[in-house]
Parts: structure tokens; sequence; C-alpha cells
């Protein structure tokens, strides 16, 4: 599987996010996370696995709503200054519905999330991210987490600073500002997830069975194209 990527991964040059992985001071005392499994309102689904949704967050919006607390200090306090983090790599399906909670899971390994909380500054996050999603893949923790950080560490990113200081800036023109800066990506591939006022929340890349880029299906949702978008400024 991590073999599909390498391709991909030679052509991209250091980033954002790799610098932002290498320079990520952990915390001293790492949370042990809680269990999570499916609810009534939240169901297990096995179902086949049509196409992936690599999605990343813009921290700065997410800290800016942040109620704050013990649970997004190490993401919002401390002195790294994340900009997009990971969220996860999720399998999906081929109509409206989704795989998720496929097989119960326990808590996971100590270094695993230790590994992979630099690109994930959440450990609770992270427990999530396995049980939901990784749990639907034929893989296991380490080789799931070692798949979402290749994926993500092979993003570029437009220049968020400028695009916070435009007067207007629409869904599509990000999104092709985004796509521009990612070989094989379109516009077309990326929705956006944005908060109540119209502020950049998440963006979520369609990638098919083999991790390559693709233009997204019409029921991955997101914001309308001329939608009006905000950007919180990095810090």
């Amino acid at each position: 599987m991590l073999k599909m990527l390498l391709p991909l991964i030679a052509l991209a040059t250091p980033g954002i996010a790799l610098a932002q992985a290498n320079q990520c001071r952990l915390p001293d005392v790492i949370a042990r996370p809680r269990i999570e499994g499916p609810t009534a309102e939240d169901p297990k689904r096995v179902l086949p696995i049509g196409y992936y949704t690599l999605a990343v967050s813009w921290t700065p919006q997410y800290c800016k709503t942040s109620r704050g607390g013990a649970r997004d200090a190490f993401q919002c306090q401390s002195d790294n200054s994340f900009a997009f983090t990971l969220h996860g790599l999720w399998p999906d399906g081929y109509g409206e519905q989704w795989p998720q909670y496929c097989k119960a899971a326990g808590i996971l390994p100590r270094k695993v999330i230790r590994d992979h909380l630099c690109a994930t500054p959440s450990v609770q996050l992270i427990q999530h991210e396995w049980v939901k999603h990784g749990t639907c893949m034929p893989t296991n923790p380490t080789a799931f987490f070692a798949l979402s950080r290749k994926l993500y560490h092979a993003l570029r990113y437009p220049d968020m600073a400028e695009l916070a200081q435009r007067p207007t800036l629409s869904a599509r023109a990000f999104a092709e500002a985004f796509a521009a800066r990612n070989r094989g990506m379109v516009a077309d591939g990326i929705r956006l997830n944005v908060t109540r006022d119209g502020s950049l929340s998440e963006v979520w890349i369609c990638m098919d069975r083999k991790y390559r880029y693709i233009s997204c299906p019409p029921q991955q949702g997101g914001v309308r194209d001329r939608a009006q978008l905000r950007i919180e400024p990095p810090r």
C-alpha cells in the first residue's frame, strides 16, 4: 500500500505540513484516550470502499472557536504554531453512506499516539479516527496512521496569509489555489467545510482507492463554489 505513494511523495518538495511536523514539540505528559464505539445515532456500517477522503483542519479557525481547556491545550496554547493539521483519512462508500466502526477496537498503543500527535494534535481524535475509520480498512493502527501521515505530508498549501487578506474570496477560488499547489489535484476534487459565518474550517480532498487525486462524487457535499469564504489569519 505504501509503495503506491512513493511517486507522489517523491515529486513533493519540503513544505508547510512537513516542516510543521518536524518542529512539533510533544507535551511532557500524553493523556490516555477513552474507548469509543458506535452508538444508536452513529451506528456500525460495514460497506465496500468506493473512494477516500483526506481531511485537513485549519488550526487558526479551530482555536478561535475552541472552548479551550486541557483538551485543546497542545494544539491551541503550546509554542507549536500549527497551521493545517490532519483530521483523518476516511474510507467512503459508493453512495451517500460510508463504512464506519467496522470492528471493535481497544485503546491505541502509546507509541502509535506519540508518533502521530504532531500531525493530529489531539489524543482523543487519534483514537476516534482509528476506531471509526481505520477499522474499516484492511490494515492495523501502525500502518493506517503511517499511510495517513504520508498523504498529509505530501500536501502543499497556498499562501494562507495572502488569501486571508483578500476582501473577497469564493470557495471556488480557494479550491483552485489549493489544487494549483498539488500536482494532479483539481479544484473539483476539493470540498470545503465552513463555520456558520463562512469561515474555513476544513479542506476535504477526494482520492481513489489507490490514493490518487480525483474529482469528488456529488454526494461529497461541501459549500457551493460561489460561496464567499473567510479565512482566519495564521498565527
